[in-house]
């Protein structure tokens, strides 16, 4: 962390860290630094000389240092943020998730690093869409040199941040991503090229190579035996574990050497089907095909954590260079909360009847002001473990219900 906070210029380090947070304003920051404009900030985010790539580059070496794994799994997945007018960076009519349909938004390809320690995102990359590729002047005035501006698939730029990351030589297991990953044959070829396995979501059109020829996924799924299935859970929701039922079927080898699967997931409720291209350099059970299928769920918790914690996207800019340094910032006060909370949890374990501390709480601990009549630290810790009380009883009684279903 000190050497990602090095890079910063001036006094804006603890600021940045204790002032991004959930609000309409970038001037937060400042009103933690005790100032009495926002024009520190944007000068931070606008003029300063520093260099949001290589804060990311050490906000990557601090994840991996204190959250690193060798099994680590790097989640790829894109956010988009709702956006009036034409002139924001990236900006134009096109779907977001966010929303679940077409808007008028900013949508941003980010990696998580993901490990049974905690997770975090490593990397950002804003999609650009062809329309302003295409326009140099419209490039020009919001902050880029339209001769560097090339245009890149959602796809492309998530294998460009995955070689970042191994080639800075940290090591990851696994990649998972959903449809729009999982259907890029040139994502896949880049990931198994590296070693790395994968699980990705596909779409149920899909054809793949089996020993007996070539079929459509969800022609294969019928042809699955009952007693090929087998319960397992995906991992640990806020209402208990994820169980589904789980099959696999064999794949011919491509390229790369390796074991190539197709794996299916069928809901026990609903009977919804889902479908993953699977590699490993490696035969692996089933149990840890379908892990690395549950982590993807790891990346919209830190969407969720990253926008209502530090303010991933309360960046109320227009230009490339602003929204780079902003998005990068609130990076690093969320990758600090990770950090923190993998701490507490190794050294301090929870006591019973409280749950363990989540990013949420410490969060609150750093920021809430105390009333001048308490002592602030006392304060503090009181009404923290009264939430965590009453969050574990509301979790106990999720886990309860949950397993009473099953």
């Amino acid at each position: 962390m000190r050497a990602c906070l090095s890079r910063l210029p001036g006094k804006r380090a603890r600021p940045v860290l204790r002032g991004l947070r959930r609000s309409n304003a970038p001037e937060l920051p400042d009103e933690w630094a005790g100032e009495a404009t926002p024009d520190g900030m944007q000068h931070l985010l606008e003029r300063a000389k520093w260099d949001a790539d290589a804060v990311r580059d050490d906000l990557r070496d601090y994840v991996v240092e204190h959250l690193g794994d060798d099994q680590a799994v790097l989640v790829m997945d894109e956010t988009g943020d709702l956006k009036k007018g034409t002139a924001t960076v990236g900006v134009q009519r096109q779907y977001t998730g966010t929303a679940g349909r077409i808007e008028n938004s900013q949508v941003a390809v980010h990696l998580v690093c993901a490990t049974p320690h905690g997770h975090a995102a490593v990397d950002r990359e804003l999609y650009m869409p062809r329309v302003w590729v295409e326009d140099p002047d419209r490039c020009r005035a919001a902050g880029m040199d339209p001769e560097q501006v090339l245009f890149a698939t959602k796809p492309q730029l998530a294998a460009a941040m995955i070689e970042r990351f191994l080639d800075a030589g940290h090591q990851a297991a696994w990649a998972t991503g959903d449809e729009v990953y999982g259907g890029s044959p040139a994502l896949l070829d880049t990931m198994a090229a590296h070693g790395l396995g994968y699980v990705m979501a596909t779409s149920c059109r899909t054809e793949v190579t089996t020993p007996a020829g070539k079929f459509r996924v969800d022609a294969l799924m019928r042809k699955v035996p009952r007693r090929a299935w087998q319960r397992l859970s995906a991992g640990r929701g806020a209402k208990g574990p994820r169980h589904y039922d789980w099959a696999t079927i064999d794949l011919v080898p491509e390229v790369t050497p390796g074991t190539y699967r197709l794996l299916i997931r069928r809901n026990r409720t609903t009977g919804e089907l889902a479908y993953y291209r699977c590699y490993s350099p490696h035969p692996v059970p089933l149990h840890v095909l379908v892990r690395v299928a549950g982590t993807r769920w790891r990346i919209e918790e830190t969407f969720q954590s990253g926008t209502g914690l530090v303010g991933l996207d309360q960046h109320q800019v227009r230009h490339f260079t602003p929204w780079q340094r902003w998005t990068t910032l609130a990076m690093l006060a969320h990758a600090f909360l990770a950090v923190v909370r993998a701490a507490e949890h190794r050294l301090r374990p929870a006591p019973q009847g409280l749950i363990v501390l989540t990013c949420n709480e410490i969060q609150h601990l750093f920021t809430t002001p105390a009333q001048p009549t308490h002592d602030p630290r006392s304060h503090r810790l009181r009404w923290s473990l009264w939430r965590r009380r009453h969050q574990a009883r509301a979790r106990d009684c999720h886990y309860r219900r949950r397993q009473s279903e099953t």
